[in-house]
C-alpha cells in the first residue's frame, strides 16, 4: 500500500513544488525540493494574466471545463439512473441483449470512438461547439450497468406495485420514489462522469479549433512550462472539491454496489 501510495502522490508533490519555480529554477534545481526563491504567487499572477495569440486565457478554459463537466455530470446521472431504473424494474423483449450491447460499450475505449464521433458531428454541424463535447460524455455505460445493480436492491419491487395499485403513473413513480431510493447511486455516476470530462484531452482535441471553446486540458498546452504546472496544479482543485462535497454519497453508492454485485 505504501509503494502504490507513493506511486501515484509522487507526481503530485513534483507538480506542487514545481509549481513554485521560476523558469531558471525549473531546469536548475533539485525537482523533488523548493528552489530558493518562492514563486508560487507570481506564477499565479503571470498565469491569470497570460493571453495566447488565438486569444485563449486560463479563466475561458476553466469557465470551460466546468461548463462542459457539470452538465455532462448531470445529464450522465440522469440518463443512467432512469436506464438503471427500466433494466432492473421493466421485463421488455430483448432486456438482457440489449443490456449485454450495454456491457460492451464500456469495454470501448473513448480514444477509439472520438473520430467516428467527429464525422457524425461534422455532418449535423455541432463540431466546434459545446454540445459536441456535452452530448458524448452524457452517455454513461459504465452509469447504466451500475445503476442496474444499485436499483434492483435499493428499489423494493413491492413499492412500485403498491404505488401502481393507488393509481401513479410510471413516471410519476420514478420521480418521486425511485429517484431518491436512487440518489446515491446518481451522485456516484456523477462524479465518475464529472472527472471523466474534466480530464477529457482527445475529444476536445478532436472536436475543437477555437480556442475560446477549449477545456483547460487543451487550452493549457499553449501555455509555457510554468504555465502549464501551475494550471495543471490549479486545475485538480475542482475535482477535489467535488470528491469532498459529496464523498458521502459516493462512499455509500460505491459500498452498495460492490455488495449486491
Amino acid at each position: 500500500m505504501l509503494a502504490f501510495l507513493a506511486y501515484f502522490l509522487l507526481p503530485l508533490f513534483w507538480l506542487s513544488i514545481a509549481s513554485t519555480k521560476s523558469i531558471g529554477d525549473l531546469f536548475g534545481s533539485f525537482g523533488l525540493w523548493f528552489a530558493h526563491d518562492f514563486h508560487l504567487f507570481q506564477n499565479v499572477r503571470e498565469l491569470f494574466a497570460t493571453r495566447t495569440l488565438d486569444g485563449g486565457t486560463y479563466l475561458v478554459w476553466i469557465r470551460n471545463s466546468a461548463l462542459y463537466s457539470v452538465a455532462s455530470a448531470v445529464a450522465a446521472a440522469l440518463l443512467a439512473t432512469a436506464a438503471g431504473y427500466g433494466f432492473a424494474k421493466f421485463s421488455f423483449r430483448g432486456r438482457e441483449a440489449l443490456f449485454w450491447f450495454v456491457l460492451g460499450a464500456v469495454m470501448v475505449p473513448n480514444t477509439a470512438i472520438a473520430v467516428p464521433l467527429f464525422l457524425l458531428f461534422s455532418k449535423i454541424g455541432l463540431t466546434n461547439s459545446p454540445l459536441s463535447i456535452i452530448l458524448p460524455s452524457a452517455v454513461s455505460p459504465f452509469g447504466v450497468y451500475l445503476m442496474r445493480i444499485y436499483a434492483e436492491a435499493a428499489v423494493p419491487s413491492e413499492v412500485i406495485e403498491a404505488a401502481r395499485l393507488d393509481g401513479a403513473s410510471e413516471l410519476r413513480i420514478f420521480r418521486t420514489i425511485a429517484f431518491r431510493l436512487l440518489a446515491p447511486g446518481a451522485v456516484t455516476v456523477m462524479i465518475f462522469a464529472f472527472v471523466a470530462t474534466w480530464n477529457n484531452y482527445f475529444l476536445p482535441l478532436t472536436m475543437l479549433s477555437e480556442p475560446k471553446w477549449y477545456p483547460l486540458t487543451v487550452g493549457i498546452t499553449e501555455l509555457g512550462p510554468t504555465g502549464i504546472l501551475i494550471g495543471s496544479l490549479l486545475a485538480i482543485a475542482p475535482m477535489i472539491l467535488a470528491f469532498v462535497l459529496l464523498q458521502r454519497y459516493w462512499e455509500t453508492g460505491l459500498s452498495a454496489g460492490a455488495v449486491n454485485g
